[in-house]
This record gives C-alpha cells, sequence and structure tokens, in this order.
C-alpha cells in the first residue's frame, strides 16, 4: 500500500519518527509505518488529513483518541505511545501490529465454525471490557478495527482504533457529536441512530453484528444506501445465524439475539457482561452439545407482552430535533456505503431553519404498528342526564388522585443523584449526606485517572434519580495500578519469565549477551532494571548470558616474545614463557607457542618457549697438552676436535696451536683444530 508520491514518506516527524510505507488510510487520517530513531523500534504513526487540520473539532477529537487510548493497557488493546504536532502536523504513534484484519480473514475463510468464531471474539470483548471498565466506549466496533496474527488464529488479537471512544459522562450520554452521527453504518445500535445516544451497550450491539458475519459471512441487513441500513437497524431484528448457515446450534443464535437486541435494556450491559455469556456458549460448544433449551432460554432477549414483537417505534416529528444531520465511517474517505445526510434525504425545513426531520421507510410504506387512525365520522350528541355533573366531580377527583399519586411516586419521593467522582471518601459522604442520602463503599479499584482515595464511579450514577434518603454505592480509587519488576539476575530464562508473569507484568524479549562472570544460561539484568514500578501487563525484558565470549588465539610463532605477551594478555589471556637455546630462532623471538591457534576465553592459559640464540662456548688454552688431553677437554665442552701436524712436528703429539685461538667464543659442535709437534 506504499506510494512512492507521498510526501510523508522519509520525513521524521518530531525530530523522533522517520515514516514509512502506508498501512492504511481512513477518514480523519492515514496510518503509515515507522521508525523510532531514539528506541529503534518499528511504530505506527496515524497522522491527520491536512483538510482536518483547520477543523477544531475533529482536532479535538483526534487529540481525544490519544488520551483515551492511552489510558487503556491491555494486551488486547493497541497501544498508543505518543502524541505530536509538527508543523501543523498532527500525528499520533502506536503500536506497530503486523498481520490481517478480521476483514481479510471474513472475506477468506466466512462461513467459520461456531467454536472458531467465538474463540475470535473473545479477545474483542476482553479489550471492550477493559475499555468499559475504564468508562469509555469505542463507537466504531468493526472488522476492519480488529487486528489478527498471520495464521488469523486468536492468539495475539488486537483492537485498534478507539479515536471514536469517550470517556462516558452525563454530557456524552444525551446528545451527538454536533449533529454529526459518526460509526460504521453496518454496525450502528439503533439508539445511535434515532437519538445519538451511546453506551457500551452500542459496542455490544456492534461485537453481536461481527459475530454474526463471522458465522454467516454476511452482513445481517443490505441496503442499496445507508440510510436504508440504518432504517432496517431501528426497524428490522438481526435474523438468526442458522437461517443463513443451516447447523448451528439454536444457543449461538440466541447469543446473537441477545447482543443485538433492538431495545437497548434486552442487550448485555457491557462487554464484560457479553464475555460471560459467550464463555457459556463455549462451554456447551466444546462439550458437543447440539441443543440446551436452558442456556437457549437464559440467553434469548427477554420479551414483554403480546407485542413485544412490535418494531421499535421512532421519534415523532417534534422529539427528531437532534437527530444527526450525517452518518460518518470515519474509517474510509467516503463514500455511498460510508456517509449519508438525513437532511438532504428528506429535505430542508420550509421555514430555512436546521432541518427537523423523522426517518422514514427508504422504499414502499410499511404500517406504523400501535397507531390507529379514527375518520371523522357524523358528531355524535349525548343525552343530557342529571347525573352529568356528578359525574364530572367525580372524575376530576380522581383525575386529581391520579395526579397527585403519579407526582409523589414519580417526582415527589426522588431526588437527584449528585456528583462525587475525583472528591475524597469522606468529603463525598458527607456531600451526599447533605443531599439527605446516605454512601457505602462498594468496593475499590485501580485507576489511572483519579487519585488514590477518591471516589471512581457511583451506583446510581451522577444525575440520575433516587429515593430521598436512598444509599449511594461508590467505588473507591486504589491509585495507578503499579507492579515492581522482580529481581531476576542469576535466574535461568523460565524462572525468571515465571517471576515476570507472578509479578503481573508480560514477558517481553530475551537477548542474549556474552559475559564473563555470569554462567551461560543465566540472566544477567532486566529492562526495565529489577525496582522498576510499571503498569498492569506492561513488557520486561531480561537479557541472558551466552557465557564467556570466545577470543581466537593469534599464533607469534617466531615472532618478538614481548609483543606476544604484551598482545596476549591484553586479549585477557594468562601468558607464561620460558627460555632455551636454538640455532634457528634468534635470541628474542618465539620458538613455540601452546595452544598456538583456535579459540580461548579470557584467562585462559598460553605458555611461550622464547630463543635464547645459539649456544656458545669459550676456547679453552691447550698448548702443550697431549692431542689425547687436549681432545678430550674440547669434546666435554661440546667442540669437535681436529688434529693437524704442524711443519715442524716431531712426533711429540703435544699441541703446538689452537684455532680458533683460546678464549674465542663459538658455537657448540664448531671444529677446533689443534696442530702438534
Amino acid at each position: 500500500m506504499a506510494n512512492a508520491n507521498d510526501p510523508l514518506i522519509g520525513r521524521v516527524l518530531d525530530g523522533r519518527y522517520r515514516v514509512g510505507a502506508r498501512i492504511a488510510r481512513g477518514g480523519m487520517a492515514v496510518v503509515h509505518e515507522a521508525t523510532d530513531l531514539r528506541l529503534d523500534r518499528t511504530v505506527a504513526v496515524k497522522v491527520m488529513h491536512a483538510g482536518l487540520a483547520d477543523d477544531g473539532e475533529f482536532v479535538a477529537r483526534f487529540e481525544r483518541e490519544a488520551r483515551s487510548a492511552a489510558r487503556l493497557a491491555h494486551h488486547n488493546v493497541v497501544a498508543v505511545f505518543d502524541q505530536g504536532d509538527d508543523e501543523g502536523t498532527l500525528f499520533l504513534v502506536m503500536e506497530y501490529v503486523p498481520g490481517i484484519t478480521l476483514r481479510d480473514l471474513i472475506r477468506k475463510d466466512a462461513p467459520m465454525p461456531p467454536a472458531r468464531a467465538l474463540a475470535l471474539l473473545d479477545p474483542v470483548l476482553r479489550a471492550l471490557s477493559a475499555a468499559h471498565h475504564a468508562g469509555m466506549i469505542h463507537r466504531d466496533v468493526k472488522p476492519e478495527n480488529v487486528l489478527l496474527p498471520d495464521d488469523g488464529g486468536p492468539d495475539g488479537v488486537k483492537v485498534a482504533d478507539f479515536g471514536l471512544a469517550r470517556a462516558i459522562n452525563a454530557e456524552t450520554q444525551h446528545t451527538a457529536t454536533g449533529g454529526v452521527l459518526i460509526g460504521t453504518v453496518s454496525y450502528l445500535a439503533p439508539e445511535l441512530v434515532t437519538s445519538g445516544r451511546a453506551d457500551a451497550r452500542a459496542d455490544v450491539y456492534a461485537a453481536g453484528v461481527l459475530l454474526y458475519e463471522m458465522l454467516t459471512g454476511a452482513k445481517p441487513h443490505q441496503a442499496d444506501s445507508p440510510i436504508q441500513v440504518a432504517y432496517k437497524h431501528v426497524h428490522e431484528d438481526i435474523p438468526p445465524p442458522s437461517a443463513a448457515v443451516p447447523g448451528i446450534p439454536t444457543y449461538v443464535d440466541a447469543l446473537v439475539a441477545r447482543a443485538t437486541a433492538r431495545d437497548p435494556s434486552q442487550r448485555p450491559a457491557d462487554a464484560g457482561v457479553m464475555l460471560h455469556q459467550l464463555r457459556r456458549v463455549r462451554q456447551a460448544l466444546d462439550h458437543g452439545v447440539t441443543d440446551d433449551p436452558e442456556l437457549t432460554a437464559d440467553l434469548a432477549p427477554l420479551r414483554h407482552g403480546p407485542d413485544a414483537t412490535d418494531e421499535i417505534p421512532l421519534p415523532d416529528v417534534e422529539a427528531t430535533s437532534h437527530l444527526p444531520s450525517r452518518i460518518i465511517d470515519p474509517s474510509t474517505p467516503g463514500g455511498a456505503d460510508d456517509m449519508f445526510k438525513v437532511a438532504d434525504a428528506f429535505g430542508p425545513s420550509a421555514t430555512g431553519a436546521p432541518a427537523t426531520v423523522a426517518v422514514r421507510p427508504p422504499a414502499d410504506p410499511v404500517p406504523v404498528t400501535g397507531r390507529v387512525v379514527a375518520h371523522p365520522g357524523p358528531p355524535y350528541r349525548p343525552r343530557r342526564r342529571r347525573r352529568g355533573p356528578l359525574l364530572l366531580a367525580v372524575l376530576l377527583v380522581l383525575v386529581l388522585l391520579v395526579g397527585l399519586g403519579t407526582w409523589y411516586f414519580g417526582i415527589a419521593r426522588y431526588t437527584v443523584t449528585p456528583g462525587v467522582i475525583d472528591l475524597s471518601q469522606s468529603a463525598a459522604s458527607a456531600k451526599l449526606q447533605k443531599a439527605g442520602l446516605r454512601m457505602t463503599v462498594s468496593g475499590r479499584e485501580y485507576s489511572e485517572t483519579v487519585a488514590r482515595g477518591a471516589v471512581t464511579s457511583t451506583s446510581p450514577d451522577a444525575g440520575e434519580r433516587i429515593l430521598k434518603h436512598g444509599t449511594v454505592s461508590v467505588v473507591i480509587s486504589r491509585g495507578p495500578e503499579r507492579h515492581k519488576v522482580p529481581r531476576v539476575r542469576g535466574m535461568t530464562l523460565d524462572r525468571a519469565q515465571a517471576a515476570i508473569q507472578d509479578s503481573k507484568l508480560a514477558f517481553g524479549r530475551a537477548l542474549m549477551q556474552y559475559n564473563e562472570k555470569v554462567p551461560q544460561g543465566q540472566v544477567i539484568r532486566s529492562d526495565p532494571a529489577a525496582g522498576t514500578e510499571l503498569r498492569r501487563d506492561t513488557a520486561v525484558d531480561v537479557v541472558v548470558s551466552k557465557g564467556p565470549k570466545p577470543i581466537t588465539i593469534p599464533d607469534f610463532t617466531g615472532r618478538s616474545a614481548t609483543k606476544a605477551k604484551n598482545r596476549l594478555s591484553d586479549l585477557g589471556f594468562k601468558v607464561s614463557d620460558t627460555s632455551q637455546f636454538s640455532d634457528s630462532v634468534p635470541a628474542g623471538k618465539v620458538v613455540s607457542q601452546s595452544p598456538a591457534s583456535g579459540t580461548g576465553h579470557r584467562g585462559d592459559a598460553i605458555e611461550l618457549v622464547v630463543s635464547k640464540g645459539p649456544e656458545l662456548v669459550t676456547v679453552p688454552s691447550l698448548q702443550g697438552k697431549s692431542y689425547d688431553d687436549a681432545a678430550a677437554t674440547l669434546e666435554s665442552l661440546g667442540l669437535q676436535p681436529r688434529r693437524r701436524e704442524s711443519p715442524f712436528y716431531i712426533g711429540l703429539n703435544r699441541v703446538a696451536h689452537v684455532s680458533p685461538s683460546p678464549g674465542a667464543r663459538v658455537r657448540k659442535g664448531s671444529v677446533v683444530t689443534l696442530d702438534l709437534v
């Protein structure tokens, strides 16, 4: 997907991230593979389109992506490392995850067996559960945002692009975003279409659509335009997967139906609840259960009365002023499948004011259930009776009593839960007491954003109704969850890995390194160092010893003994030497070396034999001695005597002259000539 003409390729953002090949392109940004020059690692850089950089709303949403995603530390969520602005180029630095998307796998392998589809959805729900637990919603769950390893297996599944996630609070739960409904039409929950409201159950709905698509290979609602798809989400139930692929167990159909119920109150409250239900279904599949009426009944959406199958009514004309003016898919640049304007589809208001519209059927009109229109007929003229005033008075009294009862039971006995998030436990208790309410602590949890000892959440939520003098349950923050890196030096790799995981951290990489002191196979150190406090599931690398580094032994035979000893000592060897006479090797040179080749390690011994040069003997004074005595003396010194009669030889056999002369230094074995008289 690389584009050689892309001006971003080769650019270094913020002096740190060198941009490489393009990975993907979306409606808000383009994603490139990049290199972190500081840490020498591959990352993914998400760069906002230049055309959107001038739009303050889009810029705020892009920056909110970094803050929201950075709060999530979970192994099934793509990690966010950094955010920056390089001369007007807004970018986000994320974990680089090689592999494929769930969309690629669906195109290739769907329909999938239920066991495989559920195994793939399990880590997706784990990621969404972590987000929901942190108070965020994804808002754009779809196959393109689920990243898989190359083999398409469930191990290593990660959920990407929390750019549409928002902190769940009173403001974001009751309004759309500036009249714009963000999401992918095929995965939008009905309430997002009709009112723009979003909570964790909207993510659950999208996850149910994902499961349907994996089981059948097709999207549940398809039409010629996005608005028709949105209309079907509101007015039509997701069909059971077994209708498209026979043989799927009914309890799997029930799980899909429960997750995609059009009434949000019928769905699991969040991804954690759906994950629990999914694992019950997986357990039934693992045991080969083909039909489990009890499980099916437990999972199937509840029905209320004879009209339970009626369509969910859309807001009337007066209630649709907050309908979104358009629906945007942030994952693609645009197109009929990704964006449509409701105002354009149904026409602007006659007054020129912002269009107020109600969603209508895209094709043939469909009667709205539950509405009866009476045609006017001849006027009815009741007969006058004397009991009329009395009945009217009774009726007025009954209406008054009903009104008072409704006011009391519906309004008067209730108050509003005050907001106490981020307050200390004592301050929260005082504020609730002042409002006439009691407080109870229902639990404690880690929080990256709320200080230790402060309130992280309440039940009921702030702004919700509660009986006067009622009790508000609060959860108290334990502060950021941090765990110390254990001391692993000297451990084997297996023991070190277990110690890191026991400390609620993730094992990263094992880096091999030579070391003179730590035996081979033992851990030298960890990175980060022991004692460092990290977030849960943060990866910790370990450096493992390869033992002493092998050293090549150079051969110094025939070379200077002094240089040989210095060089071998510098390499870490222990050098010893002995000397001996040599007729072939000059003095001071190495006669032999042991060992003379191969490899060794620091501290190994090497022996050198150093030449003393040839051995010399002093020629003795032998004049006047008999030849036999002189010859014996020379032979004892290692010299070779040679007899020679002088011109004056008279038969005495006495030495008259010695050559070389007495006192001369000659090599052992040299010939000494004796002149006799």
